[in-house]
């Protein structure tokens, strides 16, 4: 196991300052073992268990239902298009085979350079910091990763830690993986204090949906621990819809940022959901009230069981087109898809759709590889 480091004592001394000695209960680890896992459940608490013979898969996805109670609050009852809900209801349409969308979307599984490390592009190591996560959204990129085999926890990080240090093009870490604000503090700030043995390192960025589905996740602890981090901190959260952001996120947000966290947000766009100028114009509105700006509006990832999400690139850039007549620049996020095995993401353009569009399948090399090994063209 990695010892304890200068960052460990740091973050001790400053909770111990931050809180009273009565520590307050563990909110967020309750609200977490409370999170509805039964679909029928959730239809039933929005009054919609009627409608699950319609709206529920006949067969097992593959992928588990997983909501926090408090989103689910967020929801409106009586409607089976709530953007919320949508993002979480496993649906019939999960069970329908779409040429290509592939288990490994992203190509995830080529850029392991070791165990639960993934660069794909320069100067940056992602670690799959776990695979446990609050909510399961039915878009999600890594719905079909094994993170069994794949979690750079494994082995106290030594691994994931060594292949760090002996890569000094690396100068910013990203923790994702699953979220990794899933873990609790204490396992944070063991990582956190074997990062600090990596000189090379300038950033630490930390991809995270927790802040959004289960606010109470940033408790005093939490925010003394990243007040404590020895690099400045990217938060980068994700939120596709204003209805997520509610009193108790707009303060969580609040509170990160008081602990020195710059805060960004990278949305997907996601049909029935967000794909509709005033509701992206009113997420990125809501996010800058809570300190937050737009940072990625992203193309959905072609995963299998997610293509009744995807919105077409036509149509994307349209809406960013109107998100600029009637926003300022620094709340109109960049538009772009992630392709496998590009050295950045690719930002969607009209000169990209056209060329896109102008290609035939045989010479579109973009490739995903699914997690059996097989490539396929997309």
């Amino acid at each position: 196991m990695i010892t304890a480091s200068p960052i460990t004592a740091q973050y001790a001394a400053a909770e111990d300052h931050a809180r009273p000695r009565a520590m307050a209960p563990r909110r967020w680890q309750q609200a977490w073992r409370e999170a509805i896992t039964d679909p029928y459940e959730l239809l039933s608490l929005l009054g919609l268990r009627h409608l699950a013979a319609e709206l529920l898969p006949a067969a097992d996805t593959g992928f588990a239902t997983r909501v926090p109670r408090g989103f689910v609050a967020r929801m409106k009852a009586g409607d089976p298009t709530d953007p919320l809900l949508l993002q979480v209801l496993a649906r019939t349409q999960e069970l329908v085979e779409t040429p290509g969308f592939v288990h490994d979307a992203v190509g995830d599984l080529a850029a392991k350079s070791a165990l639960g490390v993934l660069q794909k592009y320069h100067g940056r190591a992602l670690l799959i910091a776990t695979g446990s996560c609050a909510v399961n959204c039915r878009y999600c990129f890594r719905r079909h990763f094994p993170y069994a085999e794949e979690t750079a926890a494994a082995n106290g990080w030594r691994d994931a830690i060594a292949r760090l240090r002996a890569d000094e093009t690396v100068s910013e870490v990203i923790l994702s993986g699953g979220d990794p604000l899933s873990l609790s503090t204490a396992k944070l700030a063991e990582l956190t204090d074997a990062l600090a043995d990596v000189p090379h390192l300038r950033r630490l960025r930390i991809h995270t949906r927790l802040p959004v589905v289960l606010p109470e996740r940033v408790d005093d602890e939490f925010s003394a621990w990243l007040a404590g981090l020895p690099w400045p901190v990217a938060v980068v959260l994700h939120s596709n819809h204003a209805n997520e952001l509610d009193d108790d996120v707009a303060a969580a947000c609040r509170r990160i940022a008081a602990a020195g966290g710059q805060l960004l947000n990278q949305s997907v766009l996601l049909r029935g959901i967000n794909d509709d100028a005033e509701r992206l114009i009113a997420l990125s509105e809501r996010l800058f009230d809570c300190g937050v700006l737009p940072y990625y509006l992203n193309q959905l990832d072609a995963v299998a069981g997610a293509a009744h999400f995807a919105v077409d690139d036509t149509t994307a850039l349209a809406l960013v087109a109107t998100l600029r007549s009637q926003l300022p620049g620094y709340l109109v996020p960049k538009l772009v898809r992630e392709i496998a095995g590009d050295a950045y993401k690719t930002p969607v353009t009209t000169a990209f759709v056209e060329l896109w569009n102008s290609s035939t399948e045989s010479s579109k090399t973009l490739q995903a590889t699914d997690f059996a090994g097989t490539a396929t063209q997309r």
